[in-house]
């Protein structure tokens, strides 16, 4: 589950990116790397995971694939929460720059 998590996030973000391509204002391509990374990651865990297990890798228990649905979330709100700060700290289009420094009357 964390595997097909991270790659259905992957398209998504893939998608937007391309959608958006010449410019790039909100940086998505950070986050289609991020999550591209993590769905490689999770395809080498579990090509190594099948020649352990072999048939049984196609017959989990319940309670795993919930807890891997689990940590596929969490990997992909990760990967949104260091978008996100690296969105705000580069401040593409100034509007972090702009509330900081807005005049107060």
């Amino acid at each position: 589950m964390t595997l097909l998590t991270t790659v259905f996030a992957a398209i998504i973000c893939t998608v937007v990116w391309y959608k958006n391509a010449p410019k790039d204002e909100m940086k998505v391509g950070i986050l289609c790397w991020m999550f591209w990374g993590a769905s490689i990651m999770w395809l080498v865990d579990a090509v190594f995971e099948y020649s352990e297990l072999k048939a049984a890798y196609f017959t989990p228990a319940p309670a795993d694939m919930l807890n891997d649905l689990y940590l596929g979330l969490s990997a992909v709100a990760l990967g949104l929460v260091i978008w996100l700060i690296i969105l705000l700290v580069k401040d593409p289009k100034g509007a972090v720059k702009a509330a900081l420094f807005r005049k107060k009357p």
